[in-house]
């Protein structure tokens, strides 16, 4: 399949929409490290970016940074999580923000898309991570950056690796790729990104990362 095949449909579908009333419901685990990424991200938007956000979930990050950006375009393979992102989105009274049921895969590859892509609690439940950076670069504009949370499992709980697919297998956990900060921020680079920060809560917490797409 070519890096940017976008026809092959997420099997993880049906773990997130089981569990998308309860997701909304439950509280952030550590409110003042998310409180700092939100913060974080903020001072690197500018009003007229045009922002992806790639496993938006019930669109919480979204709507808080949608006043600073020209639009964002938020995508879940859950449409339980979307249908929740929409109604807050109503809610409150914000236009700019679409949200839509897609997984990473069906996303246009038309290159140099947007300004910021946000990435965040998604890139270690994906199959391919370092396809998915270089998909992600091609769609920033040179210079583009691209804002991740990302828990590098391999550095806190490696032996996940051995039991999340028996979890996966019986329909408990969805897929979970396990991998080291060092690997990450390989990856990254090999994709063609420059870090400009990283920053984490605590030990063994996840990473916050934001890395800008050098020109092609």
């Amino acid at each position: 399949m070519s890096t940017l095949d976008m026809t092959r449909p997420n099997p993880d579908a049906r773990f997130w929409n089981r569990i998308a009333e309860r997701y909304a419901r439950k509280p952030v685990p550590d409110q003042a490290a998310y409180e700092t990424k939100l913060a974080k991200t903020d001072g690197y938007l500018e009003p007229d970016d045009r922002v992806l956000e790639i496993g938006c979930g019930t669109g919480t990050t979204a709507l808080h940074h949608a006043p600073r950006v020209a639009q964002i375009r938020a995508t879940d393979i859950s449409p339980k999580m979307i249908a929740i992102a929409r109604d807050k989105a109503q809610s409150a009274g914000i236009d700019n923000v679409s949200f839509e049921a897609s997984g990473i895969d069906a996303l246009d590859a038309t290159p140099a898309q947007y300004d910021v892509i946000l990435a965040h609690s998604i890139l270690h439940l994906l199959d391919d991570v370092p396809r998915t950076l270089r998909q992600l670069h091609h769609m920033l504009e040179p210079g583009g950056l691209l804002i991740s949370n990302t828990q590098c499992i391999g550095d806190s709980i490696p032996w996940l690796a051995w039991i999340a697919p028996l979890g996966r297998a019986i329909g408990v956990l969805p897929r979970i790729n396990v991998f080291r900060e060092a690997e990450f921020l390989k990856w990254l680079a090999d994709a063609g990104f420059d870090i400009e920060e990283v920053w984490q809560a605590k030990p063994k917490a996840s990473h916050y990362v934001v890395a800008r797409a050098a020109d092609r």
